[in-house]
């Protein structure tokens, strides 16, 4: 019974458990300091690869580092637990430096492992490596020029055309290895996606890069002068323009019985709304009915201003005209005069008679008489002249309104001085 009450009397000793807890925290202790100095291998899979040095290699020999054959890399290292377990793929970085490359050429680099700072890497080994060596190419920057072409992808309205679009800048200059440049032909601009415009259209757009097939080419290793260019599509208004021309009645013709055609009849411009809506119709010249018997015909060129465009692509028009319901007759006129003598000029009428062509209807000119028409010359014009001319004279028809003479009649006079 004594000896029960002195292992009680340990047990519920504080010494007793002090003495059990110090045990036990320096067991711990020890199994964990033993741990974590072992020695311990580990494969980390995924290592970035990162060239360094490559703007050197640039700015100092115009090289670039190109087709690299791998961007990560397996590494096995060996060390304390503590350290080893502590790494993850993530925090290491195989690096090679290629500030030191001085030509062009295929090249096979080993890398550096470089860890995070504050890594003791004294104790650490590099066990393995796959693979050992990164391969790639060093090659001579070069730079061409390519065009920049492109296309309106959205839609015009009614009424309106587009000239060819433009692009600022219209070329694009191409920087990197000749084995990449080789294959860019020119430069390729969308814009307007999904727009209807009726006005030109501007806009900045990216481009994509092409090679001659019309395929887009892999910008990888490549850098391009402009990041964007400014695309402009042209619209211009499109309108129908009628053709017309402009009649000096005479004669007895007048509009109401002269029948007018045109060939083509219209021509269509494109052009600025601002010119063409103010346009209602073209007139291709002005024609004297007087100077013809019954019919007319004279092709012209169409007039139009030089900022508009000829859609319909016809630069002539064939112009007919025919008198309806009128005869012509020819008399013998006699009764010649002159009016408007200058002072101290002597005029012999030479021309005794003159045959004059009359245009009228039929009625009329059965009841006129040579007697009732004029040649009368103006001689106005003929101050300082002498000698024998030949004088236009104009043709009165004395009594009747609705005839008249037609083309142009002539008399001949002596100009002499007092």
């Amino acid at each position: 019974m004594e000896q029960k009450k002195q292992k009680t009397a340990i047990f519920d000793s504080k010494i007793f458990w002090i003495v059990i807890s110090l045990l036990s925290s320096l067991a711990i202790w020890i199994y964990v300091v033993s741990t974590e100095n072992s020695v311990v291998t580990q494969i980390f899979r995924g290592v970035q690869v990162e060239i360094v040095g490559e703007e050197a290699l640039r700015n100092s020999r115009n090289l670039i580092v190109t087709d690299v054959d791998t961007n990560n890399v397996r590494v096995e290292i060996r060390g304390p637990r503590r350290i080893v377990d502590a790494l993850d793929s993530e925090d290491l970085t195989a690096q090679i430096d290629v500030s030191k490359l001085s030509r062009s050429a295929y090249a096979s680099m080993k890398y550096k492992l470089v860890y995070p700072d504050g890594v003791d890497t004294r104790n650490l080994a590099e066990v393995s490596y796959s693979p050992e060596t990164v391969n790639f190419m060093v090659s001579n920057l070069n730079s061409v020029s390519v065009p920049v072409r492109g296309g309106f992808e959205g839609k015009l309205a009614d009424g309106y055309t587009a000239e060819s679009p433009m692009f600022e800048p219209s070329t694009i200059t191409v920087t990197g290895p000749d084995a990449y440049l080789k294959d860019v032909s020119y430069a390729w601009v969308s814009f307007g996606v999904g727009q209807t415009v009726s006005s030109s259209h501007t806009e900045d757009a990216p481009f994509v890069l092409m090679n001659s097939s019309g395929d887009a080419v892999s910008t990888e290793y490549l850098t391009a002068s402009e990041e964007t260019v400014t695309a402009t599509l042209p619209i211009l208004q499109i309108k129908d323009i009628p053709l017309s021309v402009e009649l000096i009645e005479g004669s007895g013709a007048t509009t109401a019985n002269t029948v007018v055609t045109i060939t083509p009849d219209r021509i269509t411009l494109a052009g600025d709304s601002a010119i063409l809506d103010g346009m209602n119709r073209i007139i291709l010249s002005t024609v004297d009915l007087s100077e013809f018997r019954s019919s007319f015909s004279e092709t012209y060129t169409i007039p139009f201003d030089n900022s508009l465009r000829n859609i319909s692509g016809v630069t002539e028009a064939k112009v007919d005209i025919e008198v309806i319901g009128l005869s012509t007759e020819t008399f013998t006129v006699k009764n010649i005069s002159v009016i408007n003598l200058p002072e101290g000029v002597n005029a012999e009428i030479i021309s005794e008679s003159i045959d004059v062509v009359i245009r009228g209807t039929e009625e009329e000119l059965a009841q006129l008489t040579p007697e009732s028409i004029r040649a009368v010359a103006d001689l106005t014009d003929y101050k300082d002249s002498t000698g024998p001319f030949m004088v236009t004279a104009k043709i009165y028809v004395d009594g009747f309104v609705d005839v008249g003479a037609v083309g142009s009649n002539q008399i001949s006079v002596d100009l002499s001085r007092s």
